[in-house]
């Protein structure tokens, strides 16, 4: 297949999330086009069994292969959980996720082999990072936190009610010997702040969204697929409400964005 170097990289997200993902891209790779799709009419993934997961992810996934991306990012946690073995079958183009360039940056990290994972309940019942870590001796503790992303949605990352909700989070971390902590869905990044206080300075902090946009300069660098020129467009898409979808995009991307309602079909 012949991918022009100039066509868009594809985000996927099941919402706002993989905004994240996209502001680390944008940082590192300004001069590449970027397409994002966020599956807001159907968020949040992480309550739902992971097979209508699968289902809603593909859909999407082969809506921006259709639009000519030149590579697919799969900003998400719980749907990379879903669907990272179909996906890599199912496309000829460069794919990169958030599990496991997060997991392999947490094992190189971590110096006590004590690591855990904030994620969603359907991250967790996937069992994807237990399988990324299985073969390195390291041992996972895995914390389901689906507070954190109506926080982060909310616009909210400070005050006592997120302190209170973090603390009750966290308090299995605090009392092992963990040492680095893999922040496991693309909202977490912007909790950072309460996330290392409760913590403290000794846990390392480990965002799923950083790895995942550092592999996608390696994947398209290895590929020589990286695009040549000025500052690169932005086009962003959702399934559900596009004035809420800029909305909140606008202050997780931190730039103003235009949104374009698309229907995906299921």
């Amino acid at each position: 297949m012949t991918v022009d170097d100039g066509a868009p990289i594809g985000i996927f997200d099941s919402g706002f999330g993989g905004l994240t993902v996209a502001r680390v891209i944008v940082d590192q790779l300004p001069g590449e086009n970027i397409l994002y799709l966020g599956d807001t009419a159907r968020a949040p993934y992480g309550p739902r069994p992971i097979a209508e997961v699968r289902r809603y992810a593909l859909a999407c996934l082969d809506t921006l292969v259709d639009m000519d991306v030149k590579a697919l990012v799969i900003a998400c946690n719980t749907a990379s959980a879903a669907v990272l073995a179909d996906a890599r079958e199912r496309y000829d183009i460069p794919l990169v996720e958030v599990i496991l360039p997060a997991a392999r940056r947490a094992v190189r990290v971590s110096r006590t082999r004590e690591i855990a994972v904030l994620c969603t309940q359907a991250t967790a019942t996937s069992g994807a990072y237990d399988d990324a870590v299985a073969a390195t001796g390291a041992h996972l503790t895995t914390i389901v936190c689906p507070r954190f992303v109506e926080f982060v949605e909310a616009g909210i990352t400070g005050g006592d009610e997120l302190l209170a909700v973090a603390e009750s989070y966290l308090a299995p971390v605090r009392g092992a010997a963990v040492d680095t902590v893999i922040l496991g869905c693309t909202h977490y990044p912007l909790l950072s702040g309460v996330i290392s206080y409760v913590l403290g300075p000794e846990v390392t902090l480990v965002s799923s969204a950083e790895e995942c946009a550092n592999a996608t300069y390696s994947s398209l660098a290895r590929e020589h697929r990286l695009r040549r020129g000025d500052d690169g467009s932005r086009r962003f898409l959702t399934t559900g409400n596009p004035d809420r979808f800029a909305r909140i995009g606008t202050r997780l991307l931190g730039a103003a964005i235009n949104t374009e309602q698309v229907k995906v079909e299921v």
